[in-house]
């Protein structure tokens, strides 16, 4: 199974919620209950189980995921797509599942034109990024 599989197959049920929300005139979807903000046997397997390594990934994804976020507040449709692509991409590199379903619904929201729900969208996909800080806080390794 590939990373792309892997990713595919975790946007499935976020897209759902997104449409399901948008019809039913909500602001964003809920976020997953059940599911962890940060998969850490997949972090694990992705840094080969370097807590050192593993550190400075989440520490880079921290940083990206402000940097992308702070930008999308300001760009128009189309590179809110490029830069929710972008967050999609390293959120799956360490397990943020539900920031890479939220990042996904934002960059197929944006591909369409006149989608009137991308601010509902970032709005969520903040949320699921604020999530992850606060997990990655609560890990003991934490800084």
């Amino acid at each position: 199974m590939t990373a792309d599989t892997i990713h595919i197959t975790a946007t499935e049920p976020g897209e759902r919620a997104t449409e399901q929300a948008a019809s039913a005139g909500h602001s964003a979807p809920p976020l997953s209950p059940g599911q962890p903000a940060v998969d850490l046997a997949h972090l694990a397997r992705m840094t080969l189980g370097e807590k050192g390594l593993e550190r400075e990934v989440l520490d880079l994804f921290e940083r990206q995921a402000d940097m992308l976020l702070a930008r999308m507040a300001a760009e128009e449709p189309r590179m809110l797509g490029a830069l929710a692509h972008t967050l999609a991409g390293s959120a799956s590199g360490i397990g943020a599942w539900k920031v890479a379903e939220a990042a996904t619904a934002l960059e197929r929201a944006a591909a369409v034109p006149g989608t009137g729900m991308l601010a509902a969208l970032v709005d969520h996909l903040a949320a699921t990024v604020a999530e992850v800080h606060a997990a990655i806080k609560e890990m003991p390794h934490a800084h």
